[in-house]
């Protein structure tokens, strides 16, 4: 008897058009995007940290890039890229989100669109920065990915590191 099912069924589906499949792992090159993230400096010197649960989504997920379109539970579908360099020049940023809700982040990608960068903190929460605000996306990557390609509205990180 198998358990239930990791995605729901759309998600599966626009995951493996994107050319996921259980059991994928490209940690070559995740580990070649961790370098790279390491290797980079703000120029105020800031660099980004590579915490292992961003570098785990990465060898299943990096260079995916996830479509989704249309009406949403709550707001529009968005897709996914899975990229972490989309996020290269943000380690000012992910690091003063870092501080706001005490735990370190690595960009993992960024919303199709090029609207939000996606980031995993060190416990394997996403988050997804934009113009707007900073979100909370899901307690782990499966519930992030399930949030935004479902169209599901994260909930807004407010001025004291907290969301609901």
């Amino acid at each position: 008897m198998s358990g239930p099912a990791r995605f729901a069924p759309d998600v599966e589906t626009a995951l493996r058009e994107a050319g996921w499949e259980p059991g994928r792992d490209v940690t070559p090159q995740a580990r070649m995007w961790g370098l790279a993230l390491a290797s980079h400096a703000s120029p105020s010197g800031q660099q980004h940290t590579v915490v292992p649960a961003a570098l785990a989504v990465l060898a299943e997920f990096g260079g995916l890039t996830v479509r989704a379109a249309g009406e949403g539970a709550e707001i529009a579908r968005t897709g996914i890229v899975f990229d972490p360099l989309r996020g290269l020049h943000a380690a000012t940023t992910l690091a003063e989100l870092g501080e706001l809700i005490q735990a370190r982040l690595t960009p993992i990608g960024e919303q199709d669109d090029g609207a939000g960068l996606l980031a995993m903190d060190e416990h394997g929460r996403v988050f997804v920065l934009d113009h707007t605000a900073d979100w909370f996306a899901g307690a782990t990557v499966d519930e992030a990915i399930a949030t935004l390609l479902g169209g599901r509205l994260p909930a807004r990180v407010t001025d004291d590191g907290t969301w609901s």
